[in-house]
């Protein structure tokens, strides 16, 4: 029996939970989730649906294409279809530090990701023998200044080779390029400390601690070609106080960072975030 995911905005206007649901009972399909959300101030509808097929006959293109003639075009909807069971095919970009990617292979490992990896990239070769110990290929791509466009056209070659979906930054110490940017736009998740932006730099932890803060937290948003200004799919803090050292500081940012890293993952490859205007609607 096959699930199908269906995500749609469009308009806000009268009857589309209607005709959506009067279709899926038309193709016999069982809805088994469906949530929807409405941006009053930009008047836009967003839907969540998950559904079973029943009828085993019936062909995924002819229901892509019976949706968009009958539904779509009517609505002037923007929407996707995706076959649940189909694992998304996710990229990890790394630099020196592991401890996002060891928490991503480990929930990986254990089946708690739906995902595949088929590789790894990374600007050094500090994390190979992590790459190795998980048997997932790994590939070292010098990037810096004097050869920024070649490295570009090696990473792009190796992701669409390898017919990856998305991307995933664990930490990975470089600005990625408008091009990759373009060519996976609302697909590139990135991770950082929420210190920004009001302590920059390459300490902010040290900057943080000087001040006294109460909080730390994290944030896993989009790439987009604005520096961590993409939409934001999910953030989590934890509380300090005097009596923490910088080491302490540290150590919680670098677990909020894992925590917050993998439910983004999580929530971007079983098709729960939706992007517009620069924010996320995500579905429980």
């Amino acid at each position: 029996m096959q699930q199908i995911i269906i995500l749609i905005h469009c308009k806000d206007q009268k009857g589309i939970i209607a005709a959506v649901t009067n279709f899926i009972l038309k193709i016999e399909g069982n809805i088994i989730y469906i949530d929807q959300h409405v941006d009053v101030e930009q008047d836009v509808f967003f839907m969540r649906l998950e559904c079973e097929l029943t009828n085993k006959t019936v062909s995924l293109a002819a229901v892509k294409n019976d949706f968009q003639q009958t539904i779509a075009t009517d609505f002037k909807m923007s929407w996707e279809l995706y076959l649940k069971e189909q694992k998304p095919r996710m990229a990890l970009f790394v630099s020196k530090y592991d401890h996002c990617l060891f928490d991503i292979l480990g929930r990986f490992s254990a089946g708690e990701l739906n995902i595949e990896i088929p590789l790894i990239i990374s600007n050094h070769e500090d994390l190979k023998p992590v790459a190795a110990r998980f048997k997932i290929p790994f590939f070292y791509i010098p990037f810096t200044k004097e050869n920024k466009e070649d490295g570009e056209k090696q990473q792009i070659e190796l992701l669409q080779k390898h017919t990856i979906d998305f991307v995933v930054l664990a930490r990975y110490m470089q600005i990625i390029t408008p091009k990759m940017i373009g060519l996976y736009e609302n697909k590139i998740i990135n991770i950082h400390h929420s210190f920004l932006p009001a302590f920059p730099g390459a300490k902010p932890y040290h900057s943080a601690f000087k001040r006294g803060v109460k909080i730390i937290g994290a944030t896993s948003h989009y790439v987009t070609q604005e520096l961590d200004e993409g939409p934001i799919i999910e953030q989590d803090i934890t509380r300090v106080s005097h009596v923490n050292s910088i080491e302490d500081f540290i150590m919680k940012g670098r677990d909020l960072e894992r925590i917050v890293l993998a439910r983004a993952i999580k929530l971007h490859a079983e098709r729960k975030t939706m992007v517009y205007s620069n924010k996320t609607v995500v579905f429980s």
